[in-house]
């Protein structure tokens, strides 16, 4: 049975920070650094413009001396607040009311709490007490696409039902000074701030959008490549959140297309959702699929204005996909890789009226 996916309500932060910004914070807190141009280069490279934090750059939380008391109590209610602003925004794009949903998919890695945001999110939404809950919390970037996934699921096995995702990350938790490397400094101008929702269904949605044709078999599509546990890691604390890879981690994205392409049968689809983890992962994965840079413009536009959203990345791409959508019935592919190192992917095309 086909699910239908309703188009996603982004939520961003109201603190914009710019890229010359981040690079003057790096050399303010580092000045005796030799690497400080080496910095700038690697940081211009990006590709990023701005980015939205959830405080101003110069607070404790992020730039400042924070300890990972206020940091974890900071960024998760602000992970709470965005993800109930992302979450209304799409019951209302879906033209769904809080009481209809049978189910609530969150995913949130940065900052930690308990109850976690599923249950904080239930309860400020309004939700049916008996509305299942699945709540992701170590999936990081995959986590937009896995929510999908697993909602998706759900969906297809309870026709009739309406499952609410949501994915909220306070990314800029990893920003610490504490953190010298090469790949610390990057992904302190490479994350932003945000939150986004949308809702599932086997019901097709008041406007046009993403068709999932057969999720519990075919088209949907989950990978671990077994022992890169170092390729993107996360660890704790007394100072807080901090998050790593290694060099081999760059090649994660390029050492999974072959099972990507399998899945596919190797056809190339007619658009793409590509997580925006670099602008190196956007190319590889496009050529991989067959696919020419004009159709990474949404990832690279989304990339530009707030930088990786982690797990949020794919709605916020597939939000502007809506403002250009395919034509009615091309297909289509959404991917994302994460910590593990995981692929998440789905196979889909697009529903509803020629917009020709």
């Amino acid at each position: 049975m086909p699910v239908y996916v309703s188009r996603p309500a982004i939520a961003l932060p109201r603190f914009r920070v710019d890229t010359r910004a981040i690079i003057d914070d790096i050399a303010r807190h580092h000045p005796d650094d030799p690497r400080l141009k080496v910095y700038e280069r690697v940081i211009g490279n990006l590709q990023v413009d701005n980015r939205h934090f959830v405080a101003p750059l110069d607070s404790p939380a992020i730039a400042g001396d924070a300890d990972i008391t206020e940091r974890v109590r900071s960024g998760f209610g602000h992970a709470i607040r965005m993800g109930e602003e992302a979450a209304r925004g799409a019951l209302e794009r879906a033209a769904v009311q809080p009481s209809e949903i049978d189910a609530i998919v969150t995913s949130h890695s940065t900052t930690w709490g308990i109850p976690g945001l599923d249950v904080q999110l239930a309860n400020a939404l309004g939700l049916p007490v008996r509305a299942r809950r699945i709540a992701m919390t170590t999936l990081a970037c995959a986590g937009g696409i896995q929510a999908l996934v697993r909602a998706a699921e759900f969906a297809a096995a309870r026709p009739g039902s309406k499952v609410l995702v949501v994915v909220s990350e306070v990314i800029s938790s990893v920003y610490n000074h504490r953190d010298t490397n090469i790949q610390s400094m990057i992904y302190k101008a490479l994350f932003g701030d945000s939150a986004g929702a949308c809702v599932v269904s086997t019901e097709p949605p008041p406007e046009p959008g993403l068709r999932i044709e057969d999720p519990v078999a075919a088209h949907t599509f989950e990978l671990l490549l077994h022992h890169t546990e170092d390729f993107y890691s996360g660890s704790l604390d007394t100072s807080g959140l901090h998050f790593d890879s290694t060099k081999a981690g760059q090649k994660g994205a390029a050492e999974s297309m072959p099972y990507v392409l399998d899945w596919l049968d190797h056809k190339v689809p007619d658009w793409a959702v590509i997580h925006p983890g670099s602008p190196g992962i956007i190319t590889d994965v496009a050529k991989s699929l067959g696919l020419g840079e004009e159709h990474t413009r949404h990832s690279r536009a989304v990339l530009a204005e707030t930088g990786s959203l982690g797990g949020v990345s794919v709605l916020a791409i597939l939000d502007k996909l809506h403002g250009t959508p395919p034509s009615a019935g091309e297909s289509g592919v959404a991917l994302a890789f994460g910590p593990g190192f995981v692929t998440a992917a789905l196979r889909c095309s697009w529903a509803g009226p020629d917009p020709s």
